[in-house]
């Protein structure tokens, strides 16, 4: 179904909303972690023909395209995806614009040309592959899309060592020298919550991974409910385990529109509540303190402000951010069920 990749493309639209482009009819540009044999991040570099992958890598190769005709590399992507156990060193170096390339990760060093340089925003010439890779993260891109293992991008207050992910640590980065103006999350934990938080304080734009790959989970709950009223309607006769199995099959489509329809809500209401967040300040700190004594929200676990720095931010006029309504979001739909 390719359902968690489409379900973070619902969040990455919506973002884009806020810069007024629309990534359907405009082309931009894109860094991605990941490759195109990768669930999320095959299914997730397809779902638009505008999309300039400037670079991209994951544990073996890193590939450059510092200038991408979006209808040239879509269709080459597009043949990767369908080839399987595909790797970056399948990608056609003939469409790959001028300066680009692919690297082993286990090189010594890599040689940067003027376009490459340009097109990651750097003057370094030549790089080892961490660096470059540290570089690609910062790149000046419109997006940065995750489709991948790992924790890549950390806050400024925290060490390497409290992130967890030490075959990370050479390349992580810190949220306040990103660059790219949008985050999507189709993979799990590539931020700290904290990162995110500065990240949005720093005017990036990005919910949370949990809001952005929630279309998986989504569809397991809506999977696991038909299952159990078909099982009881098998068990009772009615049908046949065949009619059954065709009947789920034939509503698949179905399903994944019930369930993009929720990751459309439910980016709305973030960018709704972030619209008005230094207005609601009040009313968010007192949901804060209402979820904390009445269902156990641990706010210094969710890393959520404080009464102090509530205190400051009423001050300040600022409200919560993206990623800590997000979370908020989150608490009150437990409460809400419970």
């Amino acid at each position: 179904m390719g359902i968690t990749a489409r379900g973070a493309w619902e969040s990455v639209k919506r973002l884009f909303r806020d810069l007024d482009i629309n990534t359907r009819t405009q082309p931009f540009s894109v860094m991605g972690i990941g490759d195109m044999s990768g669930d999320v991040f095959g299914n997730g570099l397809l779902l638009s023909r505008q999309i300039r992958l400037i670079g991209a890598f994951n544990h073996l190769h890193i590939f450059i395209d510092p200038n991408p005709d979006p209808a040239v590399s879509f269709a080459e992507r597009e043949r990767l995806f369908q080839l399987p156990r595909s790797n970056w060193t399948d990608y056609d170096p003939k469409v790959i614009s001028e300066g680009g390339g692919v690297w082993s990760r286990d090189a010594k060093s890599i040689d940067l040309s003027d376009a490459a340089r340009k097109a990651l925003g750097i003057s370094a010439t030549t790089l080892s592959p961490d660096e470059l890779i540290h570089e690609m993260l910062k790149s000046p891109v419109d997006l940065l899309f995750n489709g991948g293992i790992g924790t890549y991008v950390k806050s400024s207050t925290e060490s390497h060592e409290s992130v967890g992910d030490r075959v990370n640590d050479m390349v992580r980065v810190d949220a306040p020298d990103l660059r790219c103006r949008v985050i999507g999350e189709g993979g799990n934990l590539g931020l700290t919550q904290l990162a995110r938080i500065e990240y949005s304080r720093h005017g990036g734009l990005c919910h949370t991974d949990a809001i952005d790959n929630a279309a998986g989970v989504d569809t397991s709950d809506h999977e696991v409910n038909i299952k159990i009223l078909l099982n009881a309607a098998v068990d009772a006769g009615e049908i046949s385990v065949e009619d059954r199995n065709n009947l789920l099959r034939d509503m698949t489509e179905e399903v994944a529109q019930l369930v993009l329809r929720n990751n459309y809500a439910q980016t709305q209401a973030l960018a709704l509540a972030v619209d008005h967040a230094p207005s609601l300040i009040h009313q968010h700190a007192r949901a804060l303190r209402q979820l904390e004594q009445t269902y156990g929200l641990d706010r210094t676990l969710e890393y959520l402000p404080g009464e102090e720095e509530l205190k400051e931010r009423i001050a300040q006029k600022k409200g919560l951010t993206r990623p800590e309504l997000a979370v908020l979001l989150s608490h009150s739909k437990i409460a809400t069920f419970q």
